[in-house]
């Protein structure tokens, strides 16, 4: 998985978790449904924000018939669950193709690692041209011109390749800005909600300039070492300038979604208002936390951390009666090893069924102090917001 927007579950609480796992199942099925196995790999953090702001604005009744009953899955301990379906997940399937299409472009453009061999870029330019193919049949379908998307790529290579020392950085991540712009902006038109599309687009827009600037920052250094280009070092950017304008880019988000009228907006508002500045302190190093366990993170100092941290002992957990058998239990296993569900998050142990906790599911809470040091913690229902002095002024 990638993506910026990477939520604990301390912070989401049990019921925000639930919903935003149901738009990540929902992203992934929808790419495997319309787009064969192999699509999944494309499946993002990020791009499962298009699913829940559609949903997030769409009458209660047709949310409520944009979800179904998926099937056991080994990502989920081989259980069901209501995942998203509709319009919503379409079009975060038909985006997530396209960029991942141009991110492989990119990376082939930069010559990264095996795509400097002759034979592997020419498969690589296939699976690219076949996500970009796909993308555009799903977007299509759901009314959106992923155009938009492809003409924001190509112009970023021109600009990529024009730019040097003195270039303001907002030229190089304009067509970014475009791309996500007009993505956030299709959500209000599905949802029937079009006077939304405004601050959709400006809060877009903003997200895609912070998503940029947070890529750069984390490549910078590996950027260096490879020899890649990396538009912080290409234009003489400053960490310090570059951290001002991802600050100022979570404030205007922050701004843009007070304008929008959603009919339960309470786990987009938990994912574009407090984790994008977690997200910003992850990407620059500046927070820590040591909160309970998480959906992945790197550990804490010391064995465990606090009582109760990440990697602490799990308290005693009653037996389960529904115990597998021998030979299930061995195929439940070897679904969650190839999957890697028992390295990242929970799993069910596969013979007894009781809840574990994954190698690395370490809890990484940076910026948890966003909502932590204004509102006391927001809680399972995310309403922290009303009467505290954190500046959201969002009664979620």
């Amino acid at each position: 998985m990638f993506g910026i927007v990477r939520p604990c579950r301390h912070r989401l609480g049990e019921r925000l978790k639930t919903q935003w796992m149901a738009h990540l199942c929902g992203l992934c099925l929808a790419l495997r449904r319309d787009h064969g196995q192999f699509a999944r790999i494309v499946t993002n953090y990020d791009g499962l924000l298009i699913s829940v702001l559609t949903e997030a604005q769409a009458p209660r009744a047709q949310a409520e018939g944009w979800r179904r009953t998926a099937g056991p899955c080994p990502l989920r301990g081989m259980r069901t669950a209501s995942v998203a379906r509709g319009e919503g997940a379409r079009l975060a399937a038909a985006v997530s193709l396209v960029l991942a299409s141009a991110k492989v472009r990119d990376h082939m453009a930069d010559g990264d690692g095996l795509l400097a061999r002759a034979p592997v870029a020419v498969a690589a330019r296939r699976v690219a041209e076949s996500w970009g193919r796909a993308g555009a049949r799903s977007g299509s379908a759901v009314g959106f011109d992923t155009g938009v998307l492809v003409e924001a790529v190509d112009r970023q290579l021109g600009l990529e390749a024009l730019a040097g020392p003195g270039t303001p950085i907002l030229t190089v991540t304009e067509p970014t800005e475009t791309a996500t712009a007009a993505a956030f902006a299709h959500t209000a038109v599905l949802a029937g909600r079009p006077g939304n599309a405004v601050p959709l687009a400006e809060a877009g827009r903003l997200f895609g300039r912070l998503a940029h600037l947070l890529d750069a920052v984390e490549d910078q250094a590996a950027d260096a070492q490879s020899g890649a280009w990396n538009p912080l070092t290409a234009t003489g950017t400053a960490l310090t300038e570059a951290r001002r304008l991802a600050d100022d880019a979570v404030h205007g988000i922050r701004l843009a979604l007070r304008e929008v009228e959603f009919t339960d907006g309470k786990l987009a508002h938990r994912l574009l208002v407090h984790e994008l500045p977690a997200a910003v302190d992850r990407a620059f190093g500046t927070a820590s936390c040591a909160h309970g366990p998480s959906l992945y993170g790197p550990p804490p100092s010391g064995p465990y951390g606090p009582p109760g941290g990440p990697g602490a002992p799990l308290p005693p957990q009653p037996p389960h009666r529904d115990r597998r058998g021998l030979l299930a239990g061995c195929a439940v296993w070897m679904g969650l090893a190839c999957t890697c569900q028992m390295c990242c998050g929970t799993y069910e142990d596969p013979w007894t069924r009781e809840r574990r906790e994954a190698l690395c599911s370490n809890c990484d809470c940076s910026g948890c102090g966003d909502c932590c040091n204004c509102c006391s913690c927001c809680g399972e229902d995310g309403g922290c917001c009303d009467g505290c002095d954190c500046g959201c002024d969002c009664g979620c």
